[in-house]
């Protein structure tokens, strides 16, 4: 075992191996629209209960706004820096061990409760199907998919791209289907508290805007997991800064579809606090008023959407704690690989955790819990890309954020905004973040901190920049 600072042997790496240049760019733009689609399919709404249609569009367009500003700096960053750690490589680079662990540990927990809320949002499809709902489908949705994962990662990132071409074209059905039905007032059927600055428009007043920004941020959330896939892609220089900027190509004309066409179609009151809104809206009297055959299809294929997030979380996840583990930061049994370079503890065991976190059936807190996680995570990253800029002004950048810093620190300041909002709406979201935080701050400052792996590829890049920097001192 190697002591903190002491170069690990190659043994310890050949066992924590990841297959090399299995993504392109078209992959890439797959994942990243995989990370986010089930969002289109449910969550999203919930804010409509908090603010309105009015209060969510505002909410959403300030999460556009920061996820885009988002994209653009961890282009650059995933470009110069690219390896399975993702934003905790980053951190790790700009604020040492500690400030990574902090962003690594963020990251860890957005992805390990976002799957388990999209399984109860997996559980409210299947029921409004086939009636049957509950622990015995998140348990054999995470059994299968975590399965598929454990056979490998080429075929696995295939097998998302289809499905998640299928769940894009159950969003066009949707789209289409639901165009005739549009109707203004729809938008706006959610009666106005009464209280001062309410209106149609905001009948929660301007803090729904605020109680709404998490679930806006739910049509993006996950996104900045593409950079995990770095050590698994063909010249990440070139391909990361296309597919994630494709990516949010791609959910940005999504979610605005979505957002005025479901409430539009459907009546925003109908689907504010449906677990499966696209249904509730086809279903609606504004609409079809019952089950049709477009509503079969959507559902049928809309678990597409749900089960692709489902799917490329669980890689994400699995590469984070295998990049966190692999490094010493969490127990290095963690990052071992199989024959077919497949971290499999770390997709078994965080698997698990989030199977039993499904089971309590509150899609939305879980929701809160893993927005908490992404926000800190954000404000974290940008905060690394502008001490980059300034402290290695002269680090070979293959690809550079257009507007540099003002682009990273527009982002830095709506995360910052988003994080306080999540505790707006459910002030119990951040005693659980506080609890998982203080358990793992403990961990690092006992254990973690003296058995870190200095040839761990995270650790060797901020190695590599702190003997240069020494260099230039003498």
């Amino acid at each position: 075992m190697a002591e903190a600072g002491e170069t690990a042997g190659e043994a310890y790496l050949a066992k924590r191996q990841l297959r090399k240049g299995t993504a392109g760019w078209p992959l890439l733009v797959g994942l990243g629209v995989a990370y986010v689609i089930s969002g289109d399919f449910a969550g999203w709404n919930f804010g409509l209960a908090q603010g309105g249609w009015g209060g969510l569009v505002l909410a959403t367009a300030l999460m556009a706004v920061m996820y885009t500003a988002m994209v653009f700096s961890l282009a650059e960053l995933s470009a110069t820096i690219p390896s399975a750690g993702g934003g905790y490589g980053f951190a790790r680079r700009a604020f040492g061990p500690l400030g990574g662990f902090l962003t690594g540990t963020a990251i860890l927990l957005e992805y390990a409760v976002a799957p388990a809320a999209i399984a109860v949002f997996i559980g409210a499809y299947m029921d409004s199907l086939m009636g049957i709902s509950g622990w015995p489908v998140s348990l054999g949705f995470y059994l299968l998919f975590v399965g598929i994962h454990l056979y490998g990662v080429g075929e696995a990132l295939k097998l998302m791209f289809v499905i998640t071409a299928l769940a894009v074209a159950a969003l066009v059905v949707f789209i289409i289907a639901m165009v005739p039905h549009f109707e203004v007032a729809n938008l706006f059927d959610i009666a106005p508290t009464g209280e001062a600055g309410t209106s149609a428009f905001l009948p929660f007043g301007v803090l729904g805007i605020w109680a709404a920004i998490p679930f806006g941020m739910w049509f993006f959330l996950a996104v900045e997991g593409v950079p995990l896939a770095a050590e698994e892609t063909r010249d990440p220089a070139r391909n990361m800064p296309r597919g994630m900027i494709g990516a949010m190509l791609v959910l940005l004309a999504l979610a605005a579809l979505i957002l005025v066409l479901a409430p539009g179609g459907g009546g925003a009151a109908a689907i504010s606090n449906a677990g499966d809104p696209l249904i509730a809206a086809l279903e609606s009297p504004e609409a079809y008023g019952g089950p049709t055959t477009v509503g079969t299809i959507v559902n049928i294929t809309g678990l597409a959407g749900l089960i692709a997030s489902f799917f490329s979380i669980i890689f994400a996840y699995s590469r984070q704690v295998f990049a966190l583990s692999r490094a010493g930061y969490i127990p290095r049994f963690l990052s071992l690989t199989s024959r077919r370079k497949v971290p499999h503890y770390a997709l078994i065991i965080p698997g698990t955790l989030g199977f039993l976190l499904s089971l309590t059936g509150e899609g939305d807190l879980l929701i809160l819990i893993a927005v908490f996680g992404a926000s800190i995570s954000y404000v974290l990253m940008m905060a690394a890309h502008i001490v980059l800029r300034i402290k290695e002004p002269e680090m070979v950048r293959p690809y550079r954020t257009p507007g540099g810093m003002l682009t990273s620190g527009t982002a830095l300041v709506l995360a910052a905004l988003a994080l306080l909002a999540g505790v707006l709406v459910n002030p119990e979201v951040i005693q659980y973040a506080a609890a998982f935080y203080a358990i793992m701050i403990l961990y690092f400052l006992l254990i973690s901190r003296h058995k870190l792996v200095a040839h761990a590829p995270e650790e060797e890049f901020a190695l590599i920049e702190e003997a240069e920097q020494g260099l230039a001192g003498n």
